[in-house]
């Protein structure tokens, strides 16, 4: 697989809790809970990307909003797939601009 700039792995631990405003601690439990999963350099240590980032910023507004790790990591898995379903409806969908040409090209 080819890294995307989103999912580069770049940033620290620290750097990536300074990003987001949370503390290490949560980042470790974020990861304990299934919520994370960041790459590893050869050395083990952590290294988040641009799509972890904003992962950890949509975990932490959930939990703002009241809702306990088990349900956000509910949350985020159904946001997941409603993602994968959106995109394959997108490519399934007929192109209303062909639709339009081969209506043309009957009439004529």
């Amino acid at each position: 697989m080819v890294d995307t700039p989103e999912s580069q792995p770049l940033y620290s631990m620290a750097v990536a809790a300074e990003l987001v405003g949370l503390p290490p601690a949560t980042l470790r439990l974020y990861e304990r809970k299934g919520l994370l999963t960041p790459a590893r350099t050869d050395g083990g240590t952590r290294r988040y990307s641009a799509g972890d980032i904003e992962r950890m910023r949509r975990v932490s507004d959930l939990q703002d909003d009241g809702v306990n790790l088990a349900g956000i990591g509910r949350v985020l898995d159904l946001e997941g797939e409603n993602a994968a379903l959106r995109r394959e409806l997108d490519e399934n969908r007929p192109d209303p601009a062909s639709d339009k040409r081969k209506a043309t090209d009957q009439r004529k």
